[in-house]
């Protein structure tokens, strides 16, 4: 197999290959100075349409003694308040709504899992700027149309099934909605059907390698040359994991309910280098978590969203609790990327002091042999100390003395690595909790 001839050279060869220049839509090819203008032009229209139509945001930006009329610049947008997740769940179900319910088209809401799920809906044209955007992220991961796509994010309210689906016919692909759970049937029908792309969680990849490995069936010999990840922040040592066990290229694709859904942000193929936000249609900013004050390009903090063209759910920076840091455009140069999300501020844990991400954990255990990439951080309480319990899956073939060996080199790498001391514990293969969604990485039993 020949690496293609736009891969960098330090990148492994891979099935696949960039975009060319002549399928970019008009947006993509705009300068940069453009992407600003039409910037400005589209967030004082979404400021008036917020205010006008949303009672939240008239009370919030009267509190912050701001009107629409006070953004003249996009530095303005820094006088305006924030919006956070609770204010979603103050107003449930459809108190931040900007239109009549008679023109809003569908309906999405998070799992609630925490409280009120968050409640999102779309106008019929909020649907069609989603399929396109979906589509330009499918593009930009390599895919062309007549490819086959395999969808496994979850269907119904959960956005990530019905986003990836609609966003793949318009990008003029064939779409299999395969939906998460029934792993085997899954396997099989990748097989089967061969599809060119798959659109999956990470973690839900990694469970279906498992599950091709335990068929028999080697993952390097199927028909997919691209996975599009998201939904869950994953590491550079998990893609390169799945790029060598599958023989794929993985690629991130980045969203939320709140701002849209996925394809708000998405990696292209030909760099692999961060996730070009669609900033003609949304507007980043990155912010200190505990100041709130806007932070320069590069440097790194809260990721904050503010919608450009929404009509059902205009979003006026929304906090994303993601974090990142903006970079210049490379793939497509008049769009800023954001950096590969590793972690959120309200998944950090603080061990005796110190701040540890589940992230972290990952890029330990990815990069010790003999066992698999799945793996739960248990918190308890010790006397007065709180610890922190690793508990990892050996793989298949680890015999006793691997299994040890692995546990010492997990500690030591926690140790040097992260900064902490913790105890590691090698479970037998396939008994972690599994999801086809969001992993449930942390279980807190901290007071319990």
């Amino acid at each position: 197999m020949t690496s293609d001839p736009t891969t960098p050279a330090d990148a492994p060869a891979r099935r696949g290959a960039p975009l060319p220049a002549d399928l970019l839509d008009d947006a993509e090819r705009l300068p940069q100075q453009d992407v600003r203008d039409l910037q400005l032009k589209r967030l004082q229209q979404t400021l008036h349409h917020a205010y006008d139509n949303v009672e939240l945001y008239r009370r919030k930006f009267d509190q912050a003694s701001v009107t629409p009329d006070d953004c003249r610049t996009l530095q303005d947008l820094a006088r305006f308040p924030f919006t956070t997740k609770a204010d979603l769940r103050e107003t449930y179900p459809f108190g931040m709504f900007a239109v009549p319910m008679s023109d809003v088209r569908r309906i999405h809401a998070s799992s609630g899992t925490t409280g009120r799920p968050t409640v999102v809906g779309y106008t019929e044209q909020d649907l069609s700027t989603w399929a396109d955007l979906i589509a330009r992220s499918i593009r930009a991961a390599g895919g062309r149309p007549g490819h086959k796509v395999h969808v496994s994010y979850g269907y119904g309210l959960f956005t990530g099934g019905l986003g990836a689906h609609y966003g793949a016919e318009r990008a003029g692909c064939t779409v299999i909605p395969a939906s998460g759970g029934m792993t085997a049937r899954q396997v099989q029908i990748i097989q089967d059907f061969e599809p060119d792309i798959i659109m999956v969680t990470p973690s839900y990849l990694l469970t279906l390698l498992d599950e091709f490995e335990r068929q028999g069936v080697d993952p390097r010999s199927t028909s997919l040359k691209v996975g599009i990840f998201g939904a869950e922040p994953w590491t550079e040592e998990m893609r390169r994991e799945i790029e060598e066990r599958m023989d794929i290229h993985a690629v991130d694709i980045y969203g939320l309910s709140e701002v849209m859904g996925p394809g708000v942000a998405q990696e292209c193929v030909e760099t692999k280098d961060g996730l070009h936000v669609w900033e003609d249609h949304f507007l980043p900013e990155v912010v200190d978590p505990i100041t709130d004050d806007v932070l320069a390009d590069g440097e790194s903090g809260e990721l904050v969203f503010t919608s450009l063209t929404k009509e059902a759910l205009p979003v006026i920076r929304y906090r994303t609790r993601d974090l990142t840091r903006l970079l210049p455009g490379t793939a497509r140069p008049g769009f800023r990327r954001i950096e590969k999300i590793t972690g959120r501020c309200d998944d950090m844990i603080i061990l005796r002091g110190v701040n540890v991400f589940p992230t972290q954990i990952e890029e330990v255990v990815l990069r010790t042999a003999g066992v698999a990439p799945h793996f739960q951080i248990q918190l308890s309480t010790r006397g007065r100390m709180d610890h922190m319990t690793v508990r990892v899956e050996a793989r298949s073939d680890a015999g006793p003395e691997q299994r040890d060996a692995a546990a010492r080199a997990i500690a030591q790498g926690v140790k040097d690595g992260v900064g902490v001391s913790v105890e590691v514990v090698i479970v037998e293969p396939e008994t972690l909790e599994r999801s086809v969604g969001k992993i449930r990485r942390v279980k807190d039993q901290r007071g319990a």
